[in-house]
């Protein structure tokens, strides 16, 4: 279970990057914006462990917000709601399968699941367009036009990549 609402919401969080703008965006980040897509996460095995399969996970989503208030929905193959995330500046929800998790922020609850942190703030920026430099990660914002983003974490490991489809 925890394996799946991490890879839910490594999904969830990096869905952002790969969604569409339905509504606007700024460079300060701090109004609330919309995107919906589709994304796809793949998590490498740790070096201890490279004989073990890579993790993957792809779903549809709806985010909304900003790294500070949001909310971010993923869906599976058939539409049905696979997590409900939410969060504002002193706490984070994870709503999946009947259950509800409370966090302190959404770095605790990406953290707890995960096991690792996750740029929200860059997450965001590349949304937006503007190629957010973070340690460890590199975004490819060359097709943002076409609504497709691609960021790859090498470290700390696992390596991770992020491919996001926005609506049109």
């Amino acid at each position: 279970m925890r394996g799946l609402v991490g890879v839910l919401l490594f999904a969830t969080v990096f869905i952002a990057g790969c969604a569409v703008t339905t509504g606007a965006t700024t460079a300060k980040q701090s109004e609330v914006s919309a995107w919906r897509g589709r994304l796809a996460i793949r998590v490498e095995a740790e070096q201890l462990q490279r004989e073990a399969a890579p993790t993957t996970f792809s779903a549809g989503f709806e985010l909304s917000g900003n790294p500070g208030v949001g909310e971010l929905t993923l869906y599976t193959p058939i539409g049905s709601t696979a997590a409900s995330l939410s969060w504002t500046f002193d706490t984070a929800v994870l709503r999946s399968n009947g259950e509800v998790r409370h966090f302190e922020s959404l770095e605790a609850l990406i953290k707890q699941t995960l096991g690792t942190e996750l740029p929200v703030a860059a997450l965001f920026a590349w949304l937006a367009g503007d190629n957010l430099m973070m340690a460890g990660w590199s975004a490819d914002l060359s097709q943002h036009a076409n609504g497709r983003i691609t960021a790859r974490r090498t470290e700390p490991e696992p390596v991770a990549e992020l491919r996001l489809v926005l609506e049109k």
